[in-house]
């Protein structure tokens, strides 16, 4: 299994620190508003990534955090007139509720800033103990300067670096450059007692201390958007690696952006749509189908027409399942069968190539394709063929791409697959009848409502239309 690495700026061969276990700590949200679209991208890649991982039989620890106490929160918390804990809750509950219906599985720990004050103070008294930081009057810096490696994942020169849009800019700082740590209290903010008086954790601090909490001083894998690269993940390396003497990660994977007119889409911009909007509109599965088509590390734009595509697609491969679940199979002997070894493989090739869901998909569309072909030349089809079938859709699609393929084929056995049943019965009888009018009104009708009637020997089947 090969993995790029943004430190390295090459493919590696992935070989984990302790086998079969696996550490990833992914970046979460600050839990102040709903997230975008954009950030769900991230969320779900990361989600595709362990997925694989666990099906390559690995024993993946997955940690996200969400920072919960953040400059964002704070003007939050006076825009609403709640408290800063109070708004954190909101919409850390909406993030899992979002998550959730994304098909996300659940992190094993979600820390959060607030409640490991403990480990964040103890990792800064360490960075000022050893020279790495300082203290001017309760705000504590980072000096960049101190740390040799500084630079080496975004490839940026020290020297080279001016104070700019993504800097904090502070006065009390000795270099442009030098990030906060410990911000003194203000005001009305929330703040926490500490040996530089009372006050709040920068940023970057909160992450290093997380990871090391639950995952250890080195970890296997860092997953976050591109736009994390520089500062927050530079920053991260800097104070872990120079409070702890040893690699901070070995692997570092980047999620690229997803645009709108050819921008990365942000709350900044103003060119963004929560995913909580999206999934009002579109169906979570045609989502992630979505941000498998294109590899997860690359730019993607971002439009209905794309979504609807995707659907589309969706709806190729439901259409096949319930066209599976509707044979009945055959024991007989000397049956044609289908081999299916050669598209697992070519899964497997993609995903083993840093994890290249769009070749993956390939795979599974050529399976569809060929597959439905199969079917239709064959009246009888091995209990063995369609038991392989399910088991390759199941272990590609829904295990690996967390795409619930089985779920449009479940949702049929309902009262709605009752009456479309009863439809094509009445249709049925039309047609012995010789009432090809009434026959032809009851398929044209259902037609309309995206219900498309397929005849063959066999029968009488349907499909549902995105349309």
């Amino acid at each position: 299994m090969l993995i790029f690495n943004t430190l390295t700026k090459k493919k590696e061969e992935f070989i984990p620190l302790n086998p079969p276990k696996v550490t990833i700590y992914v970046c979460g949200p600050t839990i102040y508003d709903f997230f975008h679209i954009g950030n769900a991208r991230t969320f779900v890649s990361a989600d595709i990534i362990r997925r694989y991982l666990e099906y390559k039989n690995y024993d993946v620890m997955f940690v996200m955090n969400l920072t919960d106490v953040d400059d964002k929160l704070i003007k939050k918390s006076n825009e609403e007139n709640l408290p800063v804990e109070k708004i954190a809750q909101k919409y850390a509950e909406a993030f899992f509720e979002d998550i959730a219906k994304l098909g996300i599985k659940k992190a094993n720990v979600y820390p959060k800033a607030t409640e490991h004050m403990t480990e964040i103070i103890d990792l800064i008294n360490t960075l000022v103990d050893k020279g790495f930081a300082y203290n001017v009057d309760g705000n504590v810096f980072y000096d960049v300067k101190k740390f040799k490696g500084y630079g080496k994942l975004s490839g940026k020169n020290v020297e080279d670096l001016e104070s700019g849009a993504r800097v904090e800019i502070n006065e009390d700082k000795q270099n442009p450059l030098d990030f906060s740590l410990w911000k003194k209290a203000k005001l009305g903010e929330p703040f926490w007692e500490s040996p530089w008086g009372n006050g709040r954790p920068g940023w970057h601090i909160e992450c290093s201390a997380m990871s090391m909490k639950h995952l250890g001083q080195t970890i296997d894998i860092h997953i976050g958007g591109s736009d994390l690269v520089f500062p927050h993940h530079e920053n991260e390396i800097a104070q872990s690696e120079a409070a702890c003497n040893t690699e901070f990660v070995k692997y570092w994977i980047h999620c690229g952006f997803l645009n709108i007119n050819q921008e990365k889409m942000s709350k900044s911009l103003g060119n963004f749509f929560t995913a909580r909007e999206i999934l009002k509109r579109f169906n979570p599965n045609a989502i992630r189908l979505f941000f498998s088509q294109t590899h997860f590390s690359g730019p993607l734009s971002f439009s209905d027409e794309l979504l609807e595509g995707a659907e589309k697609g969706l709806e190729k491969i439901y259409n096949l399942v319930q066209r599976i679940e509707s044979i009945a199979p055959s024991n007989d002997s000397g049956l044609i069968t289908f081999e299916q070894e050669r598209y697992l493989f070519a899964f497997e090739s993609a995903m083993d190539d840093n994890f290249n869901t769009s070749q993956a998909l390939a795979a599974i569309y050529d399976f569809t394709r060929d597959f439905n072909k199969y079917l239709s030349k064959n009246e009888k089809v091995p209990v063995e063929v369609l038991d392989s079938a399910k088991k390759f859709l199941k272990s590609t699609l829904t295990d690996v791409l967390g795409i619930q393929v089985f779920k449009e084929a479940e949702n049929r056995n309902s009262k709605e697959d009752e009456l479309i049943k009863l439809f094509i019965d009445l249709r049925t009888k039309a047609k012995l009848e010789k009432n090809y009018k009434l026959a032809d009104e009851i398929r044209d009708n259902l037609k309309n409502i995206g219900v498309i009637l397929e005849d063959s020997k066999e029968g009488t089947t349907y499909k549902i239309s995105s349309k």
